[in-house]
């Protein structure tokens, strides 16, 4: 079913509409005899160049998407390694709660991007509900020892997960 969401976002109504023109247009010069000699460098200038700023542009995004990513892989897992390693014998269940809400924050994040535009405002709820959620559960870890200095830390590890995820999402729209 997504395959066929994909395919739809590129295949439309426009672009039968536009195949039709094609199509309508060139049988019209055919009837008519109607012939152009158009220059290599009007078709360059004007075709070409677009097309390849528009794909050197699209490239530029995705990369700058996929760092920003990786940037949301790589604080969560600085959080989850700052319950295994800086408090004095972390109970198992924290581990696998900070483990649930890393899991939970990337399936509302891809959520968000797999769902069309106009699902934005609810889709990206769920991404701050995440976000909430590990901001309560580092603050539950002063209780279990974390010192204060750590947690701080581990809430700028979080502030950059959001900085990150707004970035991509402005990409996206």
């Amino acid at each position: 079913m997504k395959l066929f969401k994909r395919v739809f976002l590129i295949i439309n109504w426009k672009t039968f509409v536009i195949t039709g023109l094609a199509v309508a247009s060139t049988a019209f010069c055919i009837h008519f005899e109607i012939k152009a000699d158009f220059p290599l460098t009007l078709i360059g200038t004007a075709i070409v160049f677009p097309i390849v700023f528009s794909i050197g542009g699209a490239y530029k995004r995705r990369e700058v998407a996929l760092d920003e990513y990786g940037s949301i892989k790589a604080h969560g897992r600085a959080l989850y390694f700052a319950v295994s390693h800086w408090l004095e014998n972390p109970p198992k269940e924290l581990k696998a709660e900070i483990k649930t809400n890393l899991e939970n924050l990337l399936n509302a994040l891809t959520d968000v991007f797999t769902n069309p535009i106009s699902d934005l405002e609810l889709t990206e709820k769920k991404v701050y509900e995440n976000f909430n959620t590990i901001s309560l559960f580092i603050k539950s870890l002063r209780s279990h020892g974390l010192p204060s200095g750590e947690a701080s830390r581990s809430n700028q590890f979080l502030s950059k997960m959001m900085i990150s995820f707004e970035r991509i999402k402005h990409i996206y729209q």
